[in-house]
């Protein structure tokens, strides 16, 4: 250390002396020697000129270029709390410690700790992961900054690394005014993904290139830099040795959103930059009830649009979607001249944002609605007996988007596993229409490509990945899914005509359910559910038969009703063990 500051100083008494040195040549050497050099530092100050005038050309080109579309927010600006984020709590629990260790970072490494570097957003788009990353920030009280992976990709090579550069030195300085700051990077899969891939490499080389693997490197080098000064005054005071100081790494904490984690570099994922992964997934029944109880207390509404209603309708959807939803439905309501929104509305607002606006063909003759009525009806049917864990939603054959007609259900409650038999149901479902379009119209219609893809598919997934025919080969351990269903065409087309036989004896023997619904869907365009319901008892003089769940053994509920009253005993059975 003391050689090191010896050959500083030594280089200062260098300089010192060679200044003075040509000072007194100037002011002893006469005339001719000042001319010289007085000619000499006119070619001098010329180039520099030149020089000068080209880089802050270039300085220009590339500030310009450098420019992150990074949006700044300082605390208390957004306002957002743990109040406004509704659905998931086990993910606001881990979210508060973070803030928790944001708040303490001093006392935190009192302790001996270090403060986490990152925090990896995994989940679904739509289910919030902006949103809590806006929350953990105004509740920690420290600035955010929003950026977008894509726009750190540049044609210039090196300028997407001086935007990073940029952003992260700019979080080090407001770090060290508020105790700590955040970056939050939305599709991080953008600039992060793997190398081994060649993904992330590439460009035209030279000047021309989109950041590839030189972006990640960089990124990778920001977030876990070595501990250094970060001003430069007290850089020269440590080459100076007048400080004595350690140097320490500003807490900086990058919070990174992606909907494809398995994409992303390995060094990207390590501890000291990703430290922490957090699964965002889409809410479950009673963190629907909560987003709903959320965004309906604003909205004038009837008593039938209830948080718990909704919530059993909407199963597998995302908080935006959700939000999407019930101001849908409020558009409607108004578009109807109402002042308040009911569960019509919003049901309509559900079936547009699914399947698309309503086209009818007004040119379509009755020959042609009338086999249409009939495909949809063998969808219905076999739907409305085969599947005790979904309940009818609706059947209709006014065309929406490119389908002539559907036949759609919606789940009871949430699923997370299938049986075998229940895969064999879906295979009947898909294949009903063709049944009855045989049974009862006595001609086969081009209306089942895509029945008949899904039907293979599941049949496939049924036989050579699920291990649920008569061998447990799995065709994922050898090669892809489409050559897998060509080694089991055999087996697969044996399975599909069983199945076919089996829903052509179902459809068979409710022969007047499938005439009924037909009839009715030529009559009136669509049907729901509580409409089919209500055939099929004036048909039989009974509801539709409710088996037991193969998997939970209890009865299946078909309202949110019967979903609370099950919620509350399985409760109940859970503090009496």
């Amino acid at each position: 250390m003391r050689k090191y500051r010896w050959i500083k100083w030594r280089k200062v008494l260098l300089w010192v002396a060679a200044l003075a040195i040509v000072g007194i040549v100037l002011l002893t050497g006469g005339q001719q020697v000042r001319g010289a050099a007085s000619t000499i530092f006119s070619i001098a100050l010329q180039l520099l000129l030149a020089m000068f005038a080209m880089i802050i050309q270039f300085v220009a080109l590339f500030w310009f270029l450098a420019r992150g579309r990074t949006y700044w927010i300082l605390p208390g600006e957004t306002g957002a709390t743990w109040d406004d984020y509704r659905g998931n709590p086990e993910i606001v629990d881990n979210a508060k410690r973070i803030v928790t260790l944001l708040k303490g970072v001093k006392e935190f490494k009192e302790m001996g700790g270090e403060a986490i570097r990152g925090l990896l957003l995994c989940g679904p788009p739509g289910t919030g992961k902006s949103y809590l990353a806006q929350v953990v920030a105004n509740e920690a009280q420290v600035p955010f900054a929003y950026a977008s992976a894509p726009s750190f990709q540049n044609m210039f090579f090196g300028v997407g690394n001086l935007k990073v550069m940029g952003l992260y030195k700019k979080a080090r300085k407001l770090a060290k005014v508020y105790g700590a700051c955040i970056i939050f990077i939305d599709e991080i899969d953008a600039i992060g993904m793997s190398r081994n891939t060649g993904s992330a490499g590439g460009g035209l080389g030279g000047l021309m290139g989109m950041g590839g693997s030189g972006l990640l490197n960089e990124l990778l080098l920001q977030m876990d830099p070595p501990n250094m000064d970060n001003n430069g005054f007290a850089k020269l005071l440590r080459s100076l040795g007048l400080r004595k100081k350690k140097a320490e790494r500003l807490p900086v904490l990058t919070i990174g959103a992606t909907n494809l984690p398995d994409v992303l570099d390995t060094a990207l994922l390590r501890p000291g930059r990703f430290d922490r992964k957090l699964w965002v997934d889409a809410p479950d029944y009673d963190g629907r009830v909560d987003i709903f109880q959320y965004y309906l207390q604003k909205v004038t509404r009837d008593p039938d649009l209830t948080p718990e209603r909704v919530a059993l309708d909407t199963i597998g959807y995302s908080p935006a979607q959700i939000k999407h939803i019930v101001n849908e439905s409020i558009v409607i309501a108004h578009q109807r001249g109402a002042s308040v929104t009911n569960y019509e509305d919003f049901r309509a607002a559900m079936e547009t944002y699914e399947w698309g606006l309503k086209q009818p063909l007004r040119s379509m003759s009755k020959d042609e609605m009338r086999n249409v009525a009939y495909h949809e009806a063998g969808h219905a049917v076999a739907q409305f007996l085969l599947k005790p864990h979904e309940r009818l939603w609706k059947v209709t054959i006014i065309r929406r988007g490119d389908a002539l007609g559907l036949a759609a259900t919606k789940p009871t409650h949430e699923r997370y596993n299938r049986s075998d038999s229940e895969m064999l149901a879906e295979i009947q479902v898909c294949l009903a229409a063709r049944a009855v379009e045989e049974e009862f119209l006595g001609k086969k219609l081009n209306g089942v490509t895509s029945d008949l893809r899904q039907a293979t598919q599941l049949a496939g997934a049924y036989l050579g990945a699920v291990g649920m025919g008569e061998e447990l080969f799995s065709w994922l351990a050898v090669g892809s899914q489409e050559e897998g269903l060509k080694a089991l065409r055999p087996k697969i087309n044996e399975l599909l005509n069983n199945e076919m036989n089996k829903v052509k004896k179902l459809v068979k023997n409710h022969s007047e359910f499938v005439h009924a619904i037909a009839t009715e869907l030529v009559k009136q365009g669509d049907l729901t559910g509580e409409e089919i319901e209500a055939i099929y008892l004036t048909l039989y003089g009974e509801k539709r038969p409710v088996p037991k769940d193969p998997l939970f053994h209890r009865e299946i509920f078909s309202s949110y009703s019967e979903v609370a009253s099950a919620k509350e005993m399985d409760d109940q059975a859970e503090l009496d063990s």
